[in-house]
């Protein structure tokens, strides 16, 4: 037997549609003034709807999208990596995974904007700007349960944010960089991928606190953007080392290790800089065997990808909401590097 969904909101179909929902009103409600190519155009998107419902209702799964960035970032790819396993355990839900070309805000809208017209909920890690931010209330507005995911949007009404706390991350990360120099006269240089994500500013802001509350011999003499890019973050350190010679510490935000690596080596300072990252990957391991990084703040993919799903099923069965999920973070040497998960 199959059983329908309630009918499509409104917002939902003018969202689809591209007209104002007094049009979609007036063609739901078989009243005039709306020319009969639009008037047919409205009508094909309820139409489509209904199927979306039926086959999810015949399908018994919750439809789920994940809007992720592209590019080479091994803890992203490591959370795909959980979110598919995820999944796969579970007969209730049915996720599709979208990897964009790069983290512009421009392209998280129009995919937000362009989701399968069945998705119930959105996983998002999204920079925190307006047009994310518009984006995303239409999402709401249109009855899709939406959760951030790593880095956090502001006042946008998600269901719930999944994560670390990063201006904890932030602090924790500058409190190891001055304890490995204790007493220490010095230059720090701080990486960032993007500050637009609310998490990297929230890092930035934490370790820039710890430094002048506990460390004040320690000063931050440059912070680059990279926009997760490895080369780039070759070309700014590389750039940095040559241009201060008192630089004694790296902190890297977000990704762009493998490019910090290169840089020191061949600058011969793999031994003299300390460079603190974050997240555990594949990399990251070898690096710190290796000792040109000193110490990652990880976060634990699995538990992440875990509660998303687990949260987005909950909000759209109706659940009580959910508060955020903060997951806890680690600091990891080379001397406690934990087994794979």
């Amino acid at each position: 037997m199959k059983v329908m969904k309630a009918r499509p909101k409104v917002d939902e179909i003018a969202r689809l549609a591209g007209v104002s929902k007094a049009t979609v009103d007036r063609v739901l409600n078989n009243r005039p003034g709306v020319q009969e190519h639009t008037r047919a155009h409205v009508a094909s998107i309820v139409a489509s709807l209904a199927d979306d419902q039926v086959e999810a209702s015949d399908s018994g799964k919750i439809p789920l999208d994940f809007i992720l960035p592209g590019g080479t970032n091994p803890f992203i790819a490591d959370l795909v990596r959980h979110l598919e396993r995820q999944a796969a355990m579970r007969s209730d839900v049915d996720v599709a995974i979208h990897r964009l070309n790069g983290i512009e805000p421009e392209e998280v809208a129009e995919k937000l904007g362009s989701l399968r017209r069945s998705c119930q909920g959105v996983g998002l890690i999204g920079l925190d700007s307006p047009a994310v931010r518009e984006a995303v209330r239409q999402c709401i507005g249109a009855g899709i349960s939406v959760l951030t995911l790593v880095s956090d949007i502001s006042h946008v009404g998600r269901v719930s944010y999944v994560g670390i706390d990063n201006r904890a991350a932030g602090r924790l990360a500058g409190y190891l960089i001055g304890r490995f120099m204790p007493g220490s006269k010095g230059k720090i240089a701080l990486i960032a991928g993007a500050l637009a994500y609310r998490g990297h500013e929230e890092r930035e802001m934490g370790f820039r606190h710890v430094l002048d509350e506990r460390f004040p011999l320690l000063e931050i003499i440059a912070v680059r953007e990279v926009r997760e890019n490895a080369d780039k973050a070759y070309t700014e350190v590389q750039m940095l080392l040559k241009e201060q010679p008192e630089l004694v510490g790296v902190y890297c935000i977000g990704a762009g290790h493998e490019g910090i690596v290169r840089a020191l080596k061949e600058a011969g300072r793999e031994k003299s800089v300390v460079f603190i990252g974050h997240d555990l990957t594949d990399d990251t391991r070898q690096y710190l065997l290796s000792g040109v990084m000193d110490a990652v703040i990880d976060q634990n993919a699995g538990v992440e990808a875990r509660e998303a799903i687990d949260r987005l099923v909950r909000s759209t069965r109706g659940e009580t909401p959910v508060s955020a999920a903060t997951i806890r973070i680690q600091s990891v040497f080379s001397e406690n590097i934990p087994a794979d998960a």
